[in-house]
């Protein structure tokens, strides 16, 4: 199986002794980049819903960003992402094993750099998939992208010799994934508290779950859909009488 998650906005840039590998669409990152240099502070703004203080921070690192980095200037991603997803993921707490299993099997969805693998390495950044960035190829991210990461994502798990693919990402960024271009069955988990009986998707809960789905997925080495129903992390249990067909619900007892 391949498994999917969202990048985050918030960064760790603690320097990490790891051997790190070059995304697949560098060169598109530059030339996104390059398209970002030309905004002023308000559009900055007016782009990604930023204070000034963000917009000046992200015009900076647009700036800075360059086309062929030295290790200095990159992290790799599954550890420089810093949001709620990757602490459920754990990255850092990973064994050397389970990161390259995991560089097989994980993806990061992005909307600078497409498709990244776990030990990518990445510049620092802030640009949202649902971001309206106007480019030569159409009014938003998704216009830019559009099939290249479906395509990727084909042949990534065509390589680990899968047709499945686990969605633990947000709808804003598997959004960028046409269907119709991806020739995987998808099977996206749903993550729920029972608040007084009541189940609810809580935001901040449902996006670390996602993460910690992604980190049970590579230390179980998981190659069957039908194993993701045996989640326990964060006391977690498959709820068969919520679920749907490719779409796995798991309740657990609010905080």
């Amino acid at each position: 199986m391949l498994v999917v998650i969202s990048p985050a906005k918030r960064l760790d840039w603690a320097e990490r002794d790891i051997d790190m590998t070059a995304p697949d669409f560098q060169d598109d990152a530059v030339r996104l980049v390059r398209t970002a240099r030309n905004l002023t502070l308000g559009d900055l703004r007016s782009l990604m819903g930023l204070s000034d203080d963000l917009a000046r921070l992200n015009r900076d690192r647009f700036r800075a960003f360059a086309d062929a980095p030295g290790p200095d200037l990159v992290r790799p991603a599954a550890l420089a992402f810093a949001g709620d997803t990757y602490q459920g993921l754990e990255a850092a707490s990973l064994d050397p094993d389970e990161l390259a299993w995991a560089q097989d099997h994980l993806r990061i969805l992005s909307g600078l750099y497409g498709l990244l693998r776990p030990l990518d390495a990445i510049q620092p950044y802030r640009l949202e998939m649902g971001s309206r960035l106007k480019t030569r190829r159409g009014k938003s991210l998704y216009d830019y992208w559009r099939d290249q990461i479906a395509k990727a994502l084909n042949a990534q798990a065509d390589a680990v010799g899968s047709d499945v693919l686990i969605n633990c990402a947000s709808q804003e960024y598997f959004g960028a994934v046409p269907l119709g271009a991806l020739k995987l069955r998808v099977v996206t988990p749903q993550f729920y508290e029972d608040k007084n009986g009541t189940p609810k998707i809580v935001s901040f809960y449902a996006k670390r779950a996602r993460g910690a789905m992604a980190r049970f997925i590579v230390q179980n080495r998981l190659v069957e859909p039908d194993s993701i129903l045996d989640f326990d992390l964060g006391g977690y249990a498959h709820a068969p009488d919520m679920s749907e067909p490719d779409r796995p619900a798991f309740l657990r007892a609010a905080d």
